[in-house]
């Protein structure tokens, strides 16, 4: 299917704000799904992801979260090879965020994308949009009626607002791919999160064996083919069950 781009300006939190919008090109009216990039932001390969997804019929909004710090900065493999030093930049950048921030975000990339918010949407997140995607959908339950997390990060802390104290009130359909190899966030740090929604049955927890942190992108050394084309199956699925 054939689709359009556009990147919007618009303000979140007093800052200046892009916000990636594809859709299929053909006029309609077609769900919107927010995503919620990973560690290394808006790159080509958050691009291509929301290429892929709008080419399925959908109206994909992607803020890009780290404009408190600059526009639309984005890493790919190539960088961190010409500079080990990025991951530290990286690091910097992925602790600016918070919770309600990203959350100002996502209000602001629908509202300048015209998004109608009383429509059912979608929510997807990789790596720190994990934790994102279970905001959103404890925050917006009406409205963001499906999600799906691949490789997630932050999902259980120590602090009194940590996601899997909340995890239970989650009403609408959710999917989450870990693997059992990641090095970054292991199955371990998320386990207080799994084990309160594992009697859900409305949350699917998957392990993908050997799957590392990150297995989602093509190109990438951490791209796990099976966890990858698992992970998008059944979030599509997900999506024309409860979108459509």
């Amino acid at each position: 299917m054939e689709i359009t781009e556009q990147i919007l300006d618009t303000v979140s939190d007093g800052e200046p704000m892009a916000v990636l919008v594809k859709q299929p090109a053909e006029a309609g009216t077609y769900p919107t799904i927010a995503i919620f990039h990973d560690g290394p932001g808006m790159r080509p390969a958050t691009h291509e992801f929301a290429a892929k997804l709008a080419a399925e019929g959908y109206c994909v909004v992607v803020p890009d979260l780290y404009h408190r710090q600059g526009r639309m900065i984005g890493y790919e493999p190539a960088d961190f090879a010409k500079d080990p030093k990025l991951g530290e930049t990286m690091w910097g950048l992925i602790v600016s965020l918070t919770d309600d921030g990203i959350q100002n975000d996502l209000d602001a990339a629908l509202a300048v994308a015209g998004v109608d918010t009383a429509a059912p949407m979608g929510v997807l997140g990789f790596c720190l949009g994990a934790r994102a995607v279970v905001r959103t959908m404890t925050r917006l339950p009406d409205q963001f009626i499906a999600g799906a997390t691949w490789h997630p990060s932050f999902l259980a802390d120590d602090l009194p607002d940590s996601p899997h104290l909340t995890a239970s009130t989650i009403s609408g359909d959710l999917y989450i791919g870990i693997g059992d190899a990641d090095k970054i966030q292991s199955i371990a740090m998320h386990q207080r999160f799994f084990d309160a929604v594992e009697p859900m049955a409305n949350i699917e927890v998957e392990v993908f064996e050997g799957a590392d942190h990150g297995y989602t992108w093509p190109g990438y050394s951490s791209y796990h083919e099976v966890a990858a084309e698992t992970s998008w199956t059944k979030t599509m699925a997900l999506l024309e069950r409860t979108l459509g």
